[in-house]
């Protein structure tokens, strides 16, 4: 349910060269391929507010439409949110709506389209305020409970904040190399095809499984996109010694992503038990001024 390709467009972040680096190299066939070896069924790409990627894998068995939206809250603050199994048209419809969040709900669930708060607890996307956490649990039906990219601590807090706000639970590896594609994932036990996958979710039956993200891991990650860089790009191999920095950039990544998800875990998990939200409802036409507690 999080997945990318190379299709996801430039690097956002300037540790990682982000004016000529990709975020993610991995060619949409070999994604689906890696998929398939691991034994899923359905298959997805989620890339950055961009279908091109899954245009080319459109016929192959058990895909549909999803994609990665980086969107504008209220507050100002950036977020991504998970977007799953629309039309081809619609594409253009959720790009026009992405910095208007009140529109962008409104389209959503008007078209009960599918859609999760990813990488709750990250610092990915910049700042948080409480005011986002507020929209988070009233309006989105569902949370990226387990991120592949995530320590488990985070995706200990943001499982625990699903459960706690009756959210749906997702999970997905928000793979940007291959060697950790379809390393976490999502399953309906007993779904026989995409309408049911969806259903099953819908009613509570859906589950998360697989790994969490670790240093090794997103260190080795970091390391085949720099690779695939100097591949691409064969003037970028003066700038190989570089990746020795590699290792310190991505301990220094995680110890900002502890402190920022131990922090919002603490302010947000630790309010009293908030008022039930059903899954699908009105969009308000104004923000919400404080966050709801638990």
């Amino acid at each position: 349910m999080h997945v990318h390709s190379y299709f996801s467009g430039p690097c956002t972040s300037p540790a990682f060269l982000g004016s000529i680096c990709r975020e993610c190299y991995s060619q949409p066939e070999a994604v689906y391929e890696r998929l398939e070896h691991r034994g899923m069924h359905l298959f997805t790409l989620t890339d950055h507010d961009e279908i091109e990627g899954s245009e080319i894998l459109r016929a192959r068995p058990g895909f549909f439409l999803s994609e990665e939206l980086t969107c504008r809250m209220p507050s100002g603050t950036e977020v991504h949110i998970g977007v799953y199994d629309f039309h081809e048209r619609q594409h253009e419809q959720l790009l026009a709506r992405r910095n208007d969040l009140i529109a962008l709900l409104m389209y959503l669930t008007e078209r009960k389209l599918f859609f999760s708060i990813n990488h709750i607890f990250s610092a990915l996307t910049g700042r948080r305020t409480q005011e986002d956490f507020a929209w988070f649990q009233k309006y989105f039906p569902a949370i990226e409970a387990r991120n592949g990219q995530m320590l488990e601590e985070s995706n200990g807090r943001a499982a625990n904040l699903a459960k706690r706000w009756r959210k749906i639970a997702v999970g997905g590896s928000d793979a940007h190399a291959l060697p950790s594609v379809g390393r976490t994932y999502t399953e309906v036990p007993g779904a026989r095809d995409k309408e049911e996958y969806f259903a099953g979710l819908k009613n509570g039956t859906g589950r998360v499984g697989g790994e969490s993200g670790s240093f090794t891991k997103l260190t080795g990650d970091v390391l085949m996109i720099a690779s695939e860089l100097m591949r691409e790009r064969s003037w970028t191999t003066v700038l190989g010694p570089l990746a020795l920095l590699i290792p310190a950039i991505t301990f220094l990544h995680y110890r900002d992503e502890r402190a920022f998800s131990r922090r919002w875990a603490e302010h947000i998990l630790g309010q009293p038990e908030a008022r039930k939200h059903p899954r699908w409802i009105a969009v308000p036409q104004t923000a919400p001024q404080t966050a709801m507690g638990e």
